[in-house]
């Protein structure tokens, strides 16, 4: 029994001194970004900044219009996230609950389309949002993701755990399909809703190569590109 203990204190010190590993580089990169130029310049760089200053931040804000870009990427996320959830969760049940001629077929169809490279559509959906005269604007990043295959299988295979017989009593008091859609699939759908919306608005948060292909105008950059663009430019300060 001590052999035991001792054995899982030892692993629990390896994970905790793994997690500090881990976590180490996000402690450095907030703790650098709190430096002066100054600090900086001292060797050996101290851990913690000596003088602690948010000049940085303040430069980003005031200087390059950080708070737009971050507002842009905001309101994408939210935009490509609300439209995801409500478009795949539409078809997820009607892929799972309702029976319709070629549905099994369509679904391999779809199923078949997770193995061609977003980077092959990306040429023919290029053409399409400008056919649209959707360059450059919001509305032509936030369009290609508004449904996803894997969002569309995920709920689909989560619904397929819903008794075919709670929906059956429903029609049967009367209810139409939109009913038994908003009253019952949502509400029970919250638990992979919540992981879709995760997945979708992080996966928009971070997307950098649409939007640089979509936007010309730097006021409409999302943060990822304007991070980039900065990078870019190898700025540095006087």
């Amino acid at each position: 029994m001590r052999d035991f203990k001792g054995g899982g204190l030892l692993i629990h010190v390896i994970l905790v001194a793994a997690a500090l590993l881990a976590l180490f580089p996000f402690f450095w990169m907030v703790s650098v970004s709190l430096m002066t130029a100054e600090d900086m310049a001292l060797f050996p760089p101290p851990l913690m900044p000596v003088h602690p200053t948010l000049q940085h931040y303040q430069a980003l804000f005031d200087e390059l219009a950080m708070g737009r870009y971050l507002l842009n990427s905001t309101l994408i996320a939210l935009g490509v996230t609300i439209s995801s959830l409500l478009i795949n969760s539409m078809a997820g049940y009607a892929f799972a609950k309702l029976h319709f001629r070629g549905r099994d077929s369509l679904f391999r169809l779809l199923l078949a389309m997770m193995v061609i490279p977003s980077q092959a559509a990306m040429l023919p959906l290029f053409l399409m949002i400008k056919e649209l005269g959707l360059i450059n604007t919001y509305a032509g990043i936030i369009m290609p993701g508004m449904s996803s295959v894997f969002g569309i299988f995920l709920i689909r295979q989560y619904l397929k755990s819903v008794p075919d017989s709670l929906l059956d009593a429903a029609r049967i008091d009367g209810a139409g399909e939109f009913r038994i859609y908003r009253s019952l699939i949502l509400p029970l759908s919250k638990p992979v809703l919540v992981s879709l919306a995760v997945f979708t608005f992080m996966g928009s948060w971070n997307d950098f190569m649409w939007p640089l292909i979509i936007l010309s105008q730097e006021d409409r950059y999302t943060l990822p590109v304007a991070l980039a663009n900065l990078m870019g430019e190898h700025v540095q300060d006087p």
